[in-house]
């Protein structure tokens, strides 16, 4: 058309490679050897498949030549194939860079460039490649980015290096598929993966993905589901190059039933025909979950996102809700007899639908036949079913109970929501949620200390994202949940930290120290600190906080006047005109 730059908003799987690829093939200049076109891409697996797309669409193009360059690949062989000359190159913007810096990627005849994935290529930290690599072609280019959603980054990079562009947008901004319900079962921390076991079990023939926020805990869950028999493998950027593109292959062909991954390693996993994405947790940010939904309920069939969370999660769902303009379902979990009804069902349509080969077995039926001719049709029923189906009724018959929590009310979803935590003249400890363990910090809200602070504190010394619970924000100290198994984790990777210019002390509220009252306030009635403690808190108060208890009646006018006043040693004025023995107006 009149080669408008275009930014394209649709979800995974709506046909985006073939939106700007049979368009970008159609320009290409078959008698130049010269790059003509970039595609840049957030990971290798989506790297490779774009690339695998575009030669299906040219393949009767003669002379076009298509090139995927991406990190985790040999370096020289990328080379020796750019310099036998490409029209199109496919690239990770790692890569990419290394290339460029290298003299091996000229980009100086490049007329269209492709941003596909684009929020997730920034996700990623790849705002600074991106921003170089465009600067590193023409002004006059043509370029067109493709998102699933419309960030404040992506906005960003679009005002900054698109011209004119039109804006098209598949569905609404944001918004999940319309084939796609969505559900949440609430189960207390400790029960998360009781609860995913059920759910898997309920649906016998579930393909689907598991979302994790972390590669550790991404791997966790696949060890303990591949230990209980299930079929399934993991997905995280610590494997290898080969051990993921084995794992996708296997999962991709059926042949692996549960994937469990992280985000950024399924990014680049396309497959249509998935009956559940669950995640195990949501994420913090509404865009990975219309990312993880969006991979179901394709091509006209429906899908189910399912999430796991605890009671502090409730608010995202309502968050999420708002946004994708869609409600969840509440859910309950199923019974363990209405999963062992389902998977008794499933275990007899297998047997029924078993193909016989007659000439096969012919040769064993007389000694086969021998064998059951004193046993009844209705004994052998119940020794097929108890041999095909024992594992469940054994796990099933002293299933433990999954407990609900109760729902809190929606101004304590909110307050959770602002990391605030309960009245700080809370009379007794507060009991911290089941599965969580309780945290003390030696900052407060006086070192500027608030939710924010604390999370990007937490995430950074714990070199990624670290799940947290409620959060109480008091002057000078903090007490922070986080789950049970990471605590030792935490306190170790914050313990002895400096935070502006301070030293961080964390432990165990629990335990001593700080710890033991952990739910009380510093001041108020209901304050009943050990001696050593309220000792050690004066002492704590008065090195981080220069005590302001004794002064001289006239020092506070030395202080606005600048000079250096006494401020220990001095006794205050008791007369009754000394405004020591002045209170304020109520």
């Amino acid at each position: 058309g009149n080669r408008n730059d275009v930014i394209a908003l649709a979800q995974t799987g709506t046909g985006k490679t073939a939106a700007f690829g049979l368009p970008l093939l159609q320009r290409i200049d078959t008698n130049s050897k010269e790059t003509q076109a970039i595609v840049l891409s957030p990971t290798r697996e989506l790297c490779l498949q774009i690339t695998d797309d575009l030669k299906d669409f040219g393949k009767y193009i003669p002379h076009l030549h298509i090139a995927a360059v991406y990190g985790g690949a040999s370096i020289e062989t990328q080379i020796h194939q750019l310099r036998h000359g490409v029209q199109i190159i496919v690239a990770t913007p790692g890569r990419l860079i290394d290339l460029m810096h290298r003299g091996k990627a000229r980009l100086d005849k490049v007329t269209n460039v492709v941003l596909d994935e684009a929020d997730e290529m920034l996700n990623m930290g790849f705002q600074e490649s991106i921003t170089e690599i465009l600067t590193g072609v023409p002004e006059d280019r043509n370029t067109l980015l493709f998102s699933a959603t419309m960030s404040r980054d992506v906005e960003r990079v679009a005002k900054g290096y698109l011209h004119d562009y039109k804006e098209i947008v598949v569905g609404s901004r944001n918004e999940g598929a319309e084939s796609v319900n969505h559900i949440y079962y609430m189960v207390n921390a400790r029960d998360k993966y009781l609860a995913l076991k059920r759910l898997v079990d309920f649906y016998p023939k579930i393909y689907a993905i598991v979302f994790c926020r972390t590669k550790v805990e991404t791997q966790e869950i696949a060890d303990k589901l591949i230990k209980d028999g299930y079929n399934a493998e993991s997905l995280h950027g610590d494997l290898s190059q080969q051990q993921r593109d084995l794992t996708m292959q296997k999962f991709r062909s059926h042949l692996t039933q549960i994937l469990v991954a992280t985000d950024v390693a399924a990014r680049g996993l396309d497959v249509n025909d998935l009956t559940h994405v669950i995640n195990y947790g949501l994420p913090d940010d509404i865009e990975n979950y219309t990312h993880r939904s969006g991979r179901t309920g394709r091509a006209g069939k429906k899908g189910t996102s399912i999430s796991i969370i605890h009671s502090r999660e409730k608010y995202k769902v309502r968050n999420i809700e708002r946004e994708i303009g869609k409600e969840f379902v509440d859910g309950t979990l199923p019974s363990p007899e209405e999963i062992c009804k389902k998977q008794l069902f499933k275990s007899m349509d297998d047997i029924l639908k078993t193909d016989v080969d007659e000439d096969q077995i012919a040769p064993y039926m007389k000694d086969i036949t021998r064998q059951f001719e004193y046993i009844d049709k209705e004994d052998i029923i119940k020794k097929i079913v108890t041999s095909t189906f024992g594992r469940f009724l054994n796990y099933y018959k002293n299933a433990p109970e999954i407990e609900k929590p109760s729902s809190r009310s929606s101004k304590e979803e909110n307050r959770s929501m602002r990391g605030e935590g309960r009245s700080t003249r809370s009379r007794g400890p507060r009991k911290p949620e089941s599965g969580y363990k309780r945290l003390f910090v030696n900052l407060g809200k006086a070192d500027g200390f608030y939710p924010g602070e604390v999370m990007q504190f937490i995430n950074k010394n714990m070199h990624g994202h670290q799940a947290v619970g409620h959060i109480d924000l008091l002057s000078k100290q903090s007490y922070i949940e986080v789950p049970e198994r990471d605590a030792q984790k935490v306190m170790h990777a914050l313990d002895g930290t400096t935070y502006k210019g301070r030293k961080v002390r964390c432990n165990d509220a629990e335990e001593g120290g700080h710890g033991r009252n952990s739910g009380r306030s510093t001041g108020g009635r209901g304050n009943k600190e050990g001696r050593s403690e309220r000792r050690n808190r004066r002492q704590y108060d008065d090195n981080m906080y220069p005590s302001t208890r004794k002064f001289k009646k006239d020092d506070w006018k030395e202080l606005m006047k600048g000079a250096p006043a006494k401020l220990k040693g001095e006794e205050p004025d008791f007369s009754e005109e000394g405004w020591a023995r002045r209170r304020p107006k109520k």
